[in-house]
Parts: structure tokens; sequence; C-alpha cells
């Protein structure tokens, strides 16, 4: 039980909390960014240097060190983006006469910083682990790429639950490259493929024919990945996924409610563009790739 339970749980709490501290310092006074990214921005050189250290490293601890230390380099990928500072080279909303491939285009180029960003931090880490035993580091930011990656293309393509009330007002923009209906084609894709990958690795992690190492690592993917297939089912499902973070919305209270953003944004190619609007409202409730 040790053995399994231990790693469960500490991936659990910790997708849960870095998630939430990333909410909470994203919904502070933007003048508290500087201070906020600074201290992410030390935790990843020392985040990096942990994976140096321990890239040969392939004990039960091993693991436990380059897995938190890869999620220290992924929550300064998503901070440096949630706050403004690393997004794309458009930032500007969505033209509504724009669709189809030009739109894919466009959406692209809101995020162009980010996804370059992300392929940074992914070689960084394959740079400082390079020939070494224990890769728990570079698979674990590889994951999260390709969920975070498939997630956005959910988002763009169409889904129930956009969670667009989680953007800073500084990102509010982006909301025109959402679509929101039910669900798209590429959606059970993505949650069939992943759920074969977990299952696979939940296979790895119970076999006898791996060390200890290896069996705490595949345990770490494997809840990491269904972790990740859970929030893929929060886009479609009428479930209140942001609840699980309204301790770290808190910080969001603190600023004037209520307060319009104008002109309103409506997501790009929605049903409802053409109603009546009442005009978009700072939202104590809020964002993860």
């Amino acid at each position: 039980m040790t053995q399994f339970g231990l790693p469960m749980l500490y991936v659990v709490f910790l997708w849960w909390f870095s998630t939430g501290a990333i909410i909470y310092l994203d919904g502070l006074p933007r003048r508290t960014y500087r201070w906020s990214m600074l201290g992410a921005t030390v935790l990843s050189a020392a985040a990096l240097y942990g994976l140096a250290v321990t890239s040969n490293d392939v004990s039960v601890a091993g693991a436990y060190i380059a897995f938190t230390c890869a999620i220290l380099i992924w929550g300064w990928v998503e901070m440096s983006f949630l706050m403004g500072l690393i997004t794309g080279s458009r930032r500007t909303r969505c033209p509504d006469n724009v669709h189809g491939g030009r739109r894919f285009l466009y959406a692209i180029q809101a995020i162009i910083h980010h996804e370059l960003a992300l392929l940074i931090g992914a070689a960084a880490i394959l740079w400082v682990t390079w020939g070494g035993a224990n890769l728990m580091g570079l698979y674990t930011f590889l994951i999260l790429w390709v969920m975070r990656t498939s997630t956005k293309l959910n988002v763009f393509l169409g889904v129930r639950n956009l969670n667009e009330e989680w953007l800073p007002d500084h990102l509010r923009y982006l909301e025109s490259y959402f679509r929101k209906r039910p669900m798209n084609l590429l959606f059970p894709v993505s949650v069939t493929l992943s759920t074969v990958a977990a299952v696979w690795l939940v296979q790895m992690a119970l076999s006898d024919q791996v060390s200890a190492h290896q069996a705490t690592m595949a345990t770490f993917l494997a809840i990491l990945m269904i972790l990740a297939i859970l929030e893929h089912w929060f886009l479609v499902l009428p479930m209140p996924s942001q609840a699980l973070w309204n301790w770290a919305l808190h910080s969001r209270q603190s600023e004037p409610q209520f307060h319009p953003i104008s002109p309103s944004i409506p997501a790009a190619n929605d049903a409802d563009k053409d109603a009546p609007d009442s005009g978009l409202t700072a939202s104590p409730t809020r964002f993860r790739s």
C-alpha cells in the first residue's frame, strides 16, 4: 500500500496545490507579478539543478525529487503565460469574420511564444538529464505538455466548459479563440489515447519485473495522466471543477468586483454572440501548459 499509496497522494496533492498556488498568484494585483516571477525563477533554476544532480539517481527518492523539479519548471512557464509575460505575437481578439485555417493561425500566433517557452523548458530538462538513468523529470514535463496541448486544441474546437471566467483581465482577448459546443470530434480521440497510455503505465507500475524506482516512476506518471484525463472530462461534463480551487480564488476578491470589461468580448463562433449582451464582469472565479 505504501509503495503505491504515497506516490498517488503526493501527485494528487502537488497537482491540486500547485494549480491553486498559480491561480492565487495570478489573481493578485499586477504590481506583484514581478516578485512572483522572481520567486518562480529562483525555484525553477533550483529545479534544473536538482534534475542534473538526480539524473543518475535511480532510487525512490530520486523519482520524487525529479518529479517535483519538473512540476516547478512547468509552473514557471504557466505563470509567465497567465501573468501575460510570455504569450504570443497576437494580443488582440480574433476578428469575428475569421474562420477555418485562418482562425487557427491567429490562435497559434496568440500563444506561440508560450509554446516556444515550453519547447525551451523541455530542451533544458533533456540537456541536464542527458545520458542519465533517471528520466522522471523529462517524462513528467512531456506528459504535461502533450495533455495541455490536447486541452488547448479541444477548447479551440469547442467544449461545454471553457472556464473563461478564470482568465485574468489582460488575457480576456483569448476568449475570442474559444468555441462553446457540447463536444468536438477530437475529444473522444484524446480521451481514448490518453486512457490507453494510463492503463499501460498502471500495468508497468504493478509489474514484478520493474525496480522500486521504475514502479514509483510509473505510478507518478499514471496518476498524472489520470488527472489530465479528468481535466479533459471537466471540459464537457456539467461539473463545477473550479470548486476544487475556490480557496485560491480569494486573491481576486481584494480588487473591485463587478467592474465591467469594455468592450465585451464574445467567444468567436459562439451561437449566443449576436444575442443582447449585458457586458462581461470581472469574476472572482477563474485558470494549466
